[in-house]
């Protein structure tokens, strides 16, 4: 596989094209950033870590009946993936209240939620990626309303198996986003699950193991996300 010109660079990832125009070469940085790119640093082996841990995630979904962009493992901080046309919105789904739930609705942090709740968000750092709902994607064609259910419940889908999976390692999965394109015509699950991307408790203490520790200058970030890579076995070359 050739690896060609870089695609597009974001905000912790690089995306390059290759010699198939149909899979592209994501490169994980070790750049690290939070409120829409206000606060960035670099942190050592946080790439490596995001991408094997990411490619062990994507693996499981996989095997339980999520079609992901995941193609293989390149290297230490690179993958091989389908290229997609991707949908503008993010899913969101919580199983605790954390972060901007806490902030919008003025609940405990902690909280759990049952059932779990699912919200949409407009892909959009200068707007701050704001909420919106099925009809503004269906009235500004971001996706049609097959596309929508069926993110939905692919969603619900990755938090049922990876609530299980990071519950039988002593962890609560408090939230998480998830971001789709369309491949051949079909919804599939693309861009990356890793500690960056969602919130992962201890269990027993509720002690942060994600970005969260990044954000609120707790330290110990890449420490924390390769604690829970240890937890699930996955090995971090």
């Amino acid at each position: 596989m050739e690896k060609r010109e870089q695609l597009y660079a974001g905000k912790a990832k690089s995306v390059f094209t290759t010699d198939d125009p149909n899979l592209l070469i994501l490169h994980f940085r070790d750049d690290t950033s939070a409120f829409d790119g206000e606060k960035m640093e670099q942190l050592a082996r946080k790439g490596r870590v995001n991408n094997q841990f990411n490619a062990f995630i994507m693996e499981k979904l996989a095997a339980a009946g999520v079609p992901t962009h995941f193609e293989r493992l390149l290297n230490q901080d690179e993958v091989l993936v389908k290229r997609l046309t991707m949908i503008p919105v993010e899913c969101v789904v919580r199983n605790f209240a954390a972060g901007s739930l806490v902030r919008r609705l003025g609940v405990e942090e902690g909280k759990e939620l049952d059932p779990p709740t699912f919200e949409f968000f407009l892909k959009n750092d200068a707007l701050h990626d704001p909420m919106v709902n099925e009809y503004h994607i269906r009235a500004f064609g971001w996706a049609s309303d097959s596309e929508v259910a069926q993110m939905k419940a692919y969603s619900f889908k990755v938090n049922e198996v990876l609530r299980q999976l990071f519950g039988a390692a002593g962890m609560l999965l408090v939230d998480f986003k998830l971001e789709f394109g369309l491949f051949q015509g079909e919804v599939v699950l693309g861009d990356e699950f890793s500690p960056d991307g969602c919130r992962l408790w201890d269990a027993d203490t509720r002690k942060k193991l994600d970005k969260d520790r990044f954000r609120q200058g707790l330290g110990g970030v890449v420490e924390a996300y390769e604690e829970v890579a240890a937890r699930l076995g996955v090995t971090i070359d």
